[in-house]
């Protein structure tokens, strides 16, 4: 399902752009400053289009789309981008830029203390359940938090992947997203809707009231959703974008399939290396349950696990790279 439509204003336009170099950045799993070296532009250059600091270019991105193979997405969103600029081209007096929009209020600050991802599959579907304990170290009341789902079937194969999610996109009925805080259900909101890609911010209230993290507090939320096989490729990533204390993952799976785990990370200044402990595996209730995690992690890295089946292998897999 595609979010773009004629009426789409230019800063619409510049943030969907923005949100699509940051989605194929992260499948190829690159960080920010490794992406802007490898394009010949400033290491900080990336995160400023990110961030709606600096406005689309036809230089970037082309650069982009070539740099990370994105089956023209990136393209097609400069070419948004532009449209969507000749269409205000003629009006006397154009609005004022908005400024870019910041994740959180202004004066608010988020401390990750615990990530806890546990990734359950039946033989059939992907169940991810994600538990944060958030505490608010700045001055002002958080009302919203941002969260990102994003799958890639067939990883090293662009065209592919793209082609697949256009006949099969992700749905927000097969997602079934559920978020909860202090045993409330907490709204959602939709910010980024693509084939393979969500950008959704997760409301501190409900029907029944507000629950804003107050500076100083801390709370756990968790939420889950679910993707299909088909959907899923065989690996799982986590990104580190806030600062965080602790982050652990469990990837459980049914035993008899045999499955086999290892994993990679990366950082802003690394390539992909193997991950520095080993994930620890054991087995409950016909499951294999692999374990692994670590403290402090470093800002933007990113840990990534891949599996295989070794009693039901997968033809014409190619393996490689983030979710």
């Amino acid at each position: 399902m595609d979010a773009r439509n004629d009426a789409q204003t230019v800063d619409q336009a510049a943030e969907d752009f923005a949100a699509t170099v940051a989605h194929w950045r992260e499948v190829r799993s690159l960080p920010k400053r490794a992406l802007a070296l490898r394009m010949g532009f400033d290491p900080s250059y990336v995160s400023h289009i990110e961030s709606g600091r600096h406005k689309p270019t036809e230089d970037f991105a082309r650069r982009a789309e070539e740099t990370l193979g994105a089956c023209k997405a990136i393209w097609k969103c400069w070419l948004d981008y532009e449209a969507a600029k000749a269409r205000t081209a003629p009006s006397a007096s154009v609005p004022a830029p908005r400024r870019p929009e910041q994740p959180y209020a202004t004066g608010s600050a988020i401390v990750v203390e615990h990530d806890a991802a546990r990734l359950d599959y039946d033989g059939r579907l992907y169940r991810l359940t994600m538990r944060r304990l958030l505490r608010n170290t700045g001055t002002e009341p958080i009302t919203r938090y941002l969260i990102r789902i994003s799958v890639d079937r067939y990883p090293g194969e662009p065209e592919r992947s793209n082609a697949h999610y256009r006949e099969n996109p992700l749905t927000w009925d097969d997602l079934a997203l559920t978020a909860t805080c202090r045993g409330e259900e907490m709204r959602w909101q939709a910010k980024h809707d693509r084939d393979a890609f969500k950008e959704v911010w997760l409301r501190f209230e409900n029907s029944e009231g507000r629950f804003p993290l107050y500076p100083g507090e801390s709370v756990w939320i968790e939420y889950t959703y679910s993707v299909g096989e088909e959907q899923w490729g065989r690996w799982f990533q986590r990104a580190v974008r806030l600062p965080t204390e602790h982050l652990a993952v469990e990837l459980a799976f049914p035993a008899d399939l045999d499955p086999a785990v290892w994993g990679t990370e990366t950082s802003m200044t690394a390539e992909a290396a193997p991950l520095r402990t080993a994930p620890v595996q054991h087995e409950e209730n016909g499951k294999r349950i692999f374990s692994w995690s670590t403290s402090t992690p470093a800002p933007h890295a990113r840990y990534r696990l891949e599996w295989r089946f070794r009693a039901r292998p997968e033809r014409n897999m190619n393996q490689g790279e983030f979710r």
